[in-house]
């Protein structure tokens, strides 16, 4: 598939008159990182530009960020005419919220910027980088390819885009580059003892009671090599809590000893749908079983939704989950 350069990119930026920028529905600190530094670096450098947002809920540890204040709602950018829509690390139109979707598709022209190996190319520009540790780390190439000075504000929404998305500089998808990247953001000014205090160590009470019931789900085979864990829709409901509270539950079942495959089910509140989290070590490839299921993502973590409740998806997903594992034996 063709993939436009960053050079093509910044043309685009340079020549809009007021950009959009939007990610992926339930942001995660690599969605929310490049919209806030993508809209505040083309503002700072004379494009206007918004970070659009379904809603201002919802955005679990990344939402101490500064610029998060300047996000807009769809129904707050009524009246604005955009002339180049951004989506950042959405590999699929149908990932970007069904609100803000409408703005993005009513947009002359669009980009998309991503690090999926399986993103579709949906814009009329599409820069994907499959092997690149996170969104956020294209998005810095971009900045210092336009000979941008980069302030702090832009230096650590960066920084929890890329932080958050290798675990810490842990996971395999950290190169030279990403090392190289990080150096450059905390050179700029980036706390990052403040915020790995923020992002790890300060968990606000309905993200605490979601994390203890989702150990009382910990089910696993006797080898550990598959483990999953299940948060019902209710267990949101009545904590108040959201999807982004728990990004790294999935974590718990991937720390049972000898784990190959760990699984977080979690229910949709607004809708009678399952949502999967898939967690993979090698040589198992967590996109090719997400795709399965209408999913997608990397090779060792993806994601899926099924359209049933969640005794009917883990039914489903599970007796999938034991034939795929046959095509590696």
């Amino acid at each position: 598939m063709r993939n436009d350069t960053i050079k093509s990119v910044l043309e685009a930026l340079r020549g809009a008159r007021r950009v959009m920028i939007t990610g992926h529905v339930r942001p995660d600190g690599d969605a929310l990182g490049c919209v806030i530094a993508l809209a505040h670096q083309l503002s700072r450098n004379g494009i206007p530009a918004v970070g659009v947002t379904a809603d201002r809920n919802g955005f679990g540890g990344p939402g101490f960020l500064e610029g998060i204040e300047k996000l807009k709602t769809p129904e707050e950018c009524e009246g604005m005419v955009f002339d180049l829509a951004v989506a950042v690390d959405c590999a699929s139109s149908d990932r970007i919220p069904n609100r803000v979707r409408e703005l993005f598709d009513a947009c002359p022209r669009k980009i998309c910027i991503d690090h999926h190996a399986t993103n579709t190319r949906f814009a009329d520009l599409n820069h994907v980088e499959g092997n690149a540790s996170s969104t956020g780390e294209i998005i810095w190439k971009l900045f210092r390819s336009a000979r941008w000075p980069l302030d702090r504000i832009t230096a650590e929404a960066l920084w929890v885009a890329v932080v958050t998305d290798t675990g810490r500089f842990a996971y395999e998808s950290t190169a030279p580059s990403t090392l190289r990247c990080g150096a450059d953001l905390i050179s700029c000014g980036v706390r990052t003892a403040y915020i790995n205090d923020r992002l790890y160590c300060a968990f606000p009470l309905p993200a605490i009671e979601l994390k203890r019931r989702a150990y009382q789900t910990l089910d696993f085979t006797a080898d550990g090599a598959i483990a999953t864990i299940t948060l019902e829709a209710a267990d949101f409901k009545e904590t108040g809590g959201h999807k982004a509270d728990v990004e790294d539950v999935v974590d718990i079942p991937r720390s049972v000893a000898g784990n190959r495959v760990a699984i977080f089910f979690y229910g949709a509140v607004s809708k009678p749908e399952t949502r999967i989290s898939i967690r993979t070590r090698a040589p198992y490839n967590a996109s090719d079983l997400a795709a399965r299921f209408g999913g997608g993502g990397h090779n060792r973590a993806a994601g899926c939704t099924i359209a049933a409740d969640m005794a009917e998806a883990k039914n489903l997903f599970l007796k999938g989950l034991q034939q795929w594992l046959k095509e590696y034996q």
